[in-house]
């Protein structure tokens, strides 16, 4: 046989078993293109257990089947770089950076109108509860502990002093969403079911930026941090996401009621109609936010975990409160995979 004809017999030999392995490769194995931009982590499909019966907190009741459709997550907290990006391509003007309303407050003097947000300050013994926050004239993302403080050289860092329709300016912007609570919970969760934590059932101050020592006197700093941390100081959980739990609360889409029950073997949940806190019935419009922050202490708060949830209202900000975005794939995609 000439040397051509071997070659064509090589050609079509190989291309025979590429066909056959094509037909019998089960699809599980088939290699997909991932839908997500490079600063996302993509989150498959899946089903889960939101909520505990554990933790004896009673707005975590109880664990509830939820599913949830593929989407993209991002991987880090939104920084100061990227909001500052969004300020100046928008000339956007955060809620603590704008004077409250005359007609809206016709009783508050001039002084108490002024621009400015909630500030946590290390209490002394003795000092009443919930005094370490305190209202700062002047505080805001740019300036996080009032106007004598400033954020250069943490670019980094993720952005505070955000309130709800703030991180809802920047996500129309970025063309992104916040993540709902089932979306947030089950991203942070890592592919750990059931677990305590986003990295496993054993607290560790190695994986994730928390308060070491008695909150809110003394900080021993044994995880490197004081205060808020640059993102991606610590592991990224099972879905590579970093600091999701820890540093900042991070808010999302769902409004708060206390407990799970109305979400048993739902879809894509997207909370409730109206928000609702037994601990706070003066206030009717309040978000929940997740993931706890670098305030939270074995003592106290201790809501680093993917279960634990808080309410927050929507117009403050303050310096333990963040966010970070998810992108939607098509619905398409998402009826096809439930």
């Amino acid at each position: 046989m000439s040397k051509s004809g071997k070659t064509f017999l090589r050609l079509l030999l190989i291309t025979g078993v590429a066909i056959v392995l094509l037909l019998i490769i089960p699809p599980a194995f088939a290699v997909t293109v991932n839908p997500c931009p490079q600063e996302m982590a993509m989150i498959p499909a899946g089903t889960f257990t939101m909520g505990s019966d554990n933790s004896g907190l009673i707005e975590e009741l109880s664990g509830q089947e939820v599913t949830v459709s593929s989407f993209c997550i991002d991987k880090y907290e939104v920084t100061n770089t990227q909001f500052a990006a969004f300020v100046k391509a928008t000339g956007y003007v955060t809620l603590a950076e704008r004077a409250l309303p005359k007609e809206q407050f016709p009783d508050l003097p001039d002084e108490q109108r002024l621009p400015g947000s909630v500030v946590f300050e290390m209490a002394k013994p003795g000092a009443k509860l919930l005094s370490w926050w305190h209202w700062q004239t002047g505080a805001n993302w740019q300036h996080p502990f009032g106007p004598e403080s400033a954020i250069a050289g943490q670019e980094n860092y993720p952005v505070v002093h955000i309130a709800y329709e703030d991180a809802a300016a920047y996500a129309q912007w970025a063309g992104k969403s916040l993540p709902t609570e089932a979306q947030w919970e089950y991203a942070a969760r890592g592919g750990l079911d059931g677990a305590t934590y986003a990295w496993g059932d054993q607290y560790s101050e190695k994986k994730a930026n928390t308060w070491q020592g008695i909150f809110p006197f003394f900080n021993t700093k044994n995880d490197g941090y004081v205060g808020v941390a640059p993102v991606g100081s610590f592991p990224p959980n099972g879905y590579g996401l970093y600091d999701i739990t820890g540093n900042v609360w991070e808010l999302t889409s769902d409004w708060f009621r206390p407990g799970h029950n109305h979400k048993t073997h739902s879809v894509n949940p997207t909370g409730p109609e109206q928000s609702y806190d037994p601990n706070k019935p003066t206030e009717s419009a309040l978000h929940t936010i997740k993931g706890g922050s670098y305030l939270c202490a074995i003592n106290y708060c201790s809501r680093f975990r993917p279960a634990a949830r808080e309410s927050q209202a929507p117009d403050t900000g303050t310096t333990h409160i963040g966010f970070r975005l998810v992108k939607n794939l098509t619905t398409e995609r998402m009826k096809n995979e439930v």
